[in-house]
């Protein structure tokens, strides 16, 4: 062979192995990742670049065709409820970041849900759904502001996560009113109202005509009931049904001390994904499933109740840990990433608050691939590195919380974080037909980690040893809240450290703590709309220790509560029912 035959030779192989690996390796169209991929772990072959930060406690978000990306806020940032983010260069980087949505003054803007249906941009509050119609080739839409839907119950499990079909319809999750349908709310053993009355107008989901406006709850068919609180929805195209995954109940241990330990407290019950199918029930609040003994057991408030005439619950697909706290499902259905992913399920855990005397748990983005619709092998760790710490002790200590999932028109994913408003666009750059086991192992042994590992009963309880009896009672019945520091959980929750409410007026506070509290409380100049339970059950020398632990710690340094304090405000509440 001569030497022009054999250069021939030498560039037909080139051409043909370069075709070949165009097909593989992902196009340079891709804007570069970050070098430490903003803080996250991935699987061998992503990369991920932060498009924003700072933006506002953001919640769900959506990707419009162009890659324009839409954020709901949890609290207004000038004024508004939403933030629209635009890179113009492709660089991965935003551009230009705009605020719109001036809808507060009709229901708040509260935890919820966004999505882009028909061209338009649907966003809701914990007591409405909106949409607006986008503008072709502007970031803000200009157009008016539609009244889709209104709900006037407003309370703490009302985020009205949506989720559409290709029908027309529009899916909204409406939350259960309390922990588990007890008579007394969060009260030691108190039993469970039988038949619950709130399942009429709550926990389960509802679906509605998308294009209709002003409907309230009467206009919409309630589709799935027994879910507690299915903020994590989303619409499975490949099977052309419902998905969602529900936040379960807590509070066992406090609740029934004698039934349950601390370490089962923690665990239970499972976070249950289901299929969600018109008619399914969950089971809420007569059962839950226990991943340790994986079935369906019947919940405390109801041992003993002929639960004959309810009807049989399903069994979720998988059931993850207790507490994880899923917030958002997404299908992914691009083609960008590997085989793998596609029909699989993204799930964004956005992490524990009431695991305590155990470390918190989640902060991360699970996977869960699919074939012929339904789970083909277990959870995977997807996306982790958010809480940017091993050992969690309190949600607030964690640097960022994955809230919101989305997909970008070239199949980017996209996440948002709740603590400082950062959003993460990650995309595959690997070969796609070598991606297998080997590229999954590392993220595989994040499992054993300690944000996300079962914890040792002994070893891994962090008041191991304590013996203040008033924190004791703290780490009872209240750690679960307010966290072993005392700053809340920065949401849901308010802080004791360094509040009036604990610091101000003896009287108040052991009242509140006697009767309870409900309804928007101004803390630190921040406004929370929750419910504390009634601890009535405390004798007045437990009701003593621990508020003299809260007012002696967490920078308060003020005086204790004697037990004769506590007994005259008891006797004056008494007195006035």
């Amino acid at each position: 062979m001569n030497l022009s035959k054999t250069c021939f030779t030498v560039l037909l192989l080139i051409f043909i192995i370069s075709t070949f690996l165009s097909g593989c390796v992902q196009k340079s169209t891709l804007p570069a990742g970050d070098i430490d991929n903003g803080g996250l772990f991935l699987p061998v072959g992503f990369e991920a670049v932060v498009v924003a930060d700072s933006i506002g406690h953001a919640r769900h978000l959506a990707v419009n065709k162009n890659g324009d990306i839409y954020v709901k806020l949890t609290y207004a940032k000038q004024d508004s409820g939403n933030v629209a983010i635009r890179d113009s260069n492709n660089d991965g980087k935003a551009d230009n970041i705009a605020y719109f949505g001036d809808y507060k003054a009709e229901s708040g803007y509260g935890p919820t849900g966004m999505r882009i249906y028909n061209g338009y941009i649907y966003f809701s509050t914990k007591g409405a759904v909106y949409r607006q119609k986008l503008t072709p080739g502007k970031l803000i839409p200009e157009s008016k502001i539609e009244l889709v839907l209104t709900d006037n119950y407003i309370t703490e499990h009302i985020g009205k996560s949506l989720a559409f079909d290709d029908d027309g319809h529009m899916y909204v999750n409406f939350g259960s009113i309390s922990n588990n349908c007890q008579i007394d709310n969060r009260t030691p053993e108190s039993p469970g109202q039988y038949p619950c009355a709130e399942l009429a107008e709550h926990a389960g989901i509802w679906r509605f005509d998308a294009n209709k406006l002003d409907q309230t709850q009467k206009d919409g068919v309630r589709y799935a009931t027994g879910l507690r609180d299915g903020i994590a929805m989303d619409w499975n195209q490949a099977t052309n049904t419902l998905f969602a995954v529900e936040h379960g109940r807590d509070g066992l241990h406090q609740t029934w001390p004698s039934l349950y330990s601390e370490w089962e407290s923690a665990l239970l019950p499972s976070e249950e994904f289901f299929e969600v199918k018109e008619g399914m029930n969950g089971g809420w609040p007569y059962y839950y499933y226990d991943q340790l003994q994986q079935k369906k057991v019947v919940a405390p408030e109801y041992h003993g109740v002929d639960l004959k005439e309810v009807d049989k619950p399903a069994n979720p697909l998988i059931g993850f840990p207790g507490h994880w706290a899923p917030n958002d499902l997404f299908f992914y259905t691009g083609n960008q990433f590997p085989d793998h992913y596609k029909n699989g399920a993204f799930i964004a855990f956005h992490g524990s608050s009431n695991r305590a005397p155990y470390q918190q748990s989640g902060f991360f983005v699970c996977f869960v691939p699919f074939k012929n619709g339904v789970p083909s092998g277990s959870w995977e760790v997807f996306a982790d590195g958010f809480a940017e710490q091993e050992t969690i002790v309190s949600s607030s200590d964690a640097a960022h919380r994955p809230m919101g999932i989305a997909m970008g028109a070239d199949g980017s994913l996209y996440i948002s974080d709740i603590v400082t408003g950062k959003i993460w666009r990650i995309m595959y750059k690997g070969n796609k037909e070598n991606f297998g086991t080997d590229q999954l192992a590392k993220m595989e042994g994040r499992k054993m980690l300690k944000h996300l590992k079962t914890p040792d009963k002994v070893k891994d309880n962090l008041v191991k040893g304590m013996a203040d009896e008033g924190q004791k009672i703290y780490t009872a019945y209240c750690i679960s809240c307010h966290q072993k520091n005392g700053k809340g959980d920065g949401n849901r929750y308010p802080p004791l450290e360094e509040s009036d409410w604990v610091t101000g007026d003896k009287n108040r506070l052991i009242t509140v703590v006697l009767e309870g509290l409900k309804g928007p409380i101004t803390v630190n100049g921040k406004l929370f709309n929750g419910e504390m339970p009634k601890h009535d059950f405390l004798s007045d020398a437990e009701v003593s220790k621990v508020t003299s632990y809260i007012r002696l710690n967490f920078k308060n340094n003020a005086g204790v509560i004697h037990e004769k304090e506590v007994a005259n405000v008891r006797n004056k509440l008494k007195s006035k029912q």
